[in-house]
C-alpha cells in the first residue's frame, strides 16, 4: 500500500526535490523485497519478475527505478511493458513522474488504484490521452480450498495443444483489452509467451475435442502467491455455469502445484465474473486500477 508519510502543504510536484530517482542495483534488492513483502498479493507480478531477473534489465524485461532519500530506498516502479508502482508516496510519485515524462514505453500502468491513478494524473499531460482508464478493479484472493465442486475436466494444457489453446487466448485478450495481442507483427512473440506458460505448467483448460470450453493461466507466481489471468469461456457457452467450477479447479491445482494463495483482479463492472469468483471463495483484498494505451 502507499506509504502514509507526512503530508506537506507544498505542491506535490515540489516534493520531488526531497529525494532522488535512480535505477536499482543488485545491492538494492533486499530493500526492494521488503517493500514487496508489505503487500505480497498486490505485488505478486513485480516480485515474480525480480525473483526471476534480479536487477538486470534484460532478464527483467524492464527496469526498476527507485525513489531514494537519506534513509534509503522508499519505493520504486517496474518499467517494462507495464508500469507498476510499488509502495509509492506522493513525493515518490512526483519524483518518478519527473523521470518518466519522456517518451512513453509501456502499454499500460497497473497496480494499486491510489498509486496508479495519482501517477497517471502526473503523467497524463505528457503521455495522454489514454485509450482507457479502469479506475476500480477488485483484487481478490483465496488461501483455502474452493467452496464449490471443481470441474474435473479442467487440467494442465499440453504443449501439443498449443494450437487449440492459442485462439482462445487471443480471443480473451482482444475482448478484455480491446486490441489483439498479435497486432504489429507480435504473432510470434505472443505464441511464444503462451507456449512458455504451457511449458511452465501454468495453463489450465477444459477442452472438448478441439474446443476450449474454459481456460485460465497463472501469469505470475512467487513461493507464496500466484496471480491468475486470462479467465475465459466462449461466448456461446456463457451462462451455462462453467466459470465457477472451472475456477474452483484452477484454485485446487494452483494451490497444490504453484503457491498456497491464488489471486486475480477483475473489473468492478463484471458482475458475472465477480459472482463466480465469490462462489469459489475469493475475497476482495484490495483495489487495482489500470490505464491502457
Amino acid at each position: 500500500m502507499s506509504n502514509p508519510g507526512h503530508r506537506s502543504s507544498r505542491p506535490v510536484d515540489a516534493l520531488a526535490t526531497i529525494g532522488n530517482v535512480r535505477p536499482l542495483l543488485p545491492e538494492d534488492l533486499a530493500a526492494a523485497t521488503e517493500l514487496l513483502e508489505q503487500a505480497p498479493i498486490a505485488h505478486c507480478f513485480v516480485a515474480a519478475r525480480i525473483a526471476q531477473g534480479g536487477a538486470d534489465p534484460w532478464r527483467l524485461g524492464g527496469e526498476l527505478l527507485g525513489y531514494f532519500t537519506g534513509e534509503g530506498l522508499q519505493s520504486f516502479v517496474y518499467c517494462g511493458a507495464n508500469l507498476v508502482p510499488v509502495g509509492t508516496s506522493p513525493a515518490a510519485r512526483a519524483a518518478l513522474a519527473d523521470r518518466l515524462r519522456g517518451a512513453r514505453r509501456c502499454s499500460s500502468i497497473l497496480g494499486l488504484a491510489d498509486e496508479v491513478l495519482d501517477l497517471w494524473r502526473l503523467l497524463e499531460p505528457s503521455w495522454g490521452p489514454a485509450r482507457e482508464v479502469r479506475p476500480r478493479q477488485l483484487l481478490m484472493a483465496i488461501d483455502h480450498d474452493p467452496l464449490i465442486a471443481a470441474d474435473p475436466k479442467v487440467r494442465l494444457v499440453q504443449l501439443a495443444e498449443l494450437e487449440t489453446l492459442l485462439p482462445a487466448c487471443v480471443a480473451m485478450f482482444t475482448e478484455e483489452v480491446g486490441i489483439a495481442p498479435t497486432l504489429g507483427g507480435q504473432d510470434g512473440a505472443y505464441r511464444a509467451r503462451i507456449a512458455e506458460l504451457i511449458r511452465a505448467n501454468r495453463a489450465f483448460a477444459h477442452i472438448e475435442g478441439s474446443q476450449v470450453q474454459f481456460k485460465a493461466e497463472v501469469g505470475a507466481a512467487t513461493s507464496t502467491v500466484c496471480q491468475v489471468q486470462g479467465v475465459w469461456v466462449p461466448p456461446a457457452l456463457r451462462g451455462h455455469g462453467l466459470s465457477a467450477p472451472g475456477m474452483a479447479a484452477v484454485v485446487r491445482l494452483a494451490r497444490r502445484q504453484i503457491a498456497p494463495v491464488v489471486s486475480l483482479y477483475v473489473n468492478d463492472y463484471n458482475t458475472a465474473a465477480r459472482k463466480a469468483y465469490t462462489a469459489v471463495g475469493f475475497q476482495t483484498v484490495g483495489t487495482y486500477a489500470t490505464v491502457l494505451f
